[in-house]
């Protein structure tokens, strides 16, 4: 979910070199994104939706949002979401992937209401969408919300019970409510889903932590 299909539906990625114009600014992007410089990719972004108008622009202020969340800039991502869907360009899917991306944003600047609200509006549109659900349930940690967390797990594992990093957030839900037996068990099964993984190294970190004794009182 880094970059969501609201990038890729903000135009056909063009073919490189890359061209001036339209088409050149999103190569420039998906050339930026490919080499890790995702604010580059985001300042592409944004520059496009200034020379765009309707749906092409708010499909752009979205893909730019999205890519400043992954440059660790929440509150620039805010802005462009928020600019993205203050716009009618947005529909269905691309919208409630927007919405997620805002409530990422919000949760990152420790706004968890507003994070919780954008959660919940997406719900209308990518209910299937596990990620949506993933997040929900970290983002219920966070709030001290145990009930939701749980559901929220539970419904992200129905959609995708053999993903990795959907597998190692339901161990810190199940450590969160106190189930060290199903922590130790999703946490297993993330590091063997994917052993050479970032999500596969925190899942393995996870269990030493679970089997580290504890220190006296």
């Amino acid at each position: 979910m880094i970059f969501t299909l609201l990038a890729a539906a903000a135009l056909a990625q063009a073919p490189a070199p890359c061209a001036s114009g339209t088409d050149g600014a999103v190569c420039r992007a998906f050339q930026a994104r490919d080499a890790g410089k995702h604010d580059a990719a985001a300042q592409e972004f944004e520059a496009l939706a200034s020379a765009s108008q309707g749906a092409a622009r708010d499909r752009a202020l979205a893909a730019a949002g999205n890519l400043w969340i992954a440059a660790d800039q929440p509150g620039k991502a805010a802005l462009a979401l928020d600019k993205a869907l203050a716009g009618a360009g947005l529909q269905a899917e691309q919208r409630g992937e927007a919405l997620l991306d805002r409530a990422r944003a919000a949760e990152a600047q420790n706004d968890l209401k507003t994070a919780r609200a954008k959660v919940t509006e997406a719900q209308a549109s990518i209910s299937d969408d596990p990620f949506l659900w993933y997040f929900s349930a970290a983002l219920a940690i966070r709030e001290g919300d145990a009930v939701t967390a749980r559901n929220a797990i539970g419904r992200a594992l129905t959609l995708a019970p053999n993903e990795a990093l959907i597998l190692f957030e339901a161990g810190h839900v199940a450590h969160f409510i106190g189930d060290l037996k199903a922590a130790r068990d999703y946490w297993t099964r993330a590091a063997a889903r994917e052993p050479n993984s970032p999500t596969g190294k925190a899942a393995r970190e996870a269990l030493a932590l679970l089997d580290k004794p504890a220190a006296p009182k």
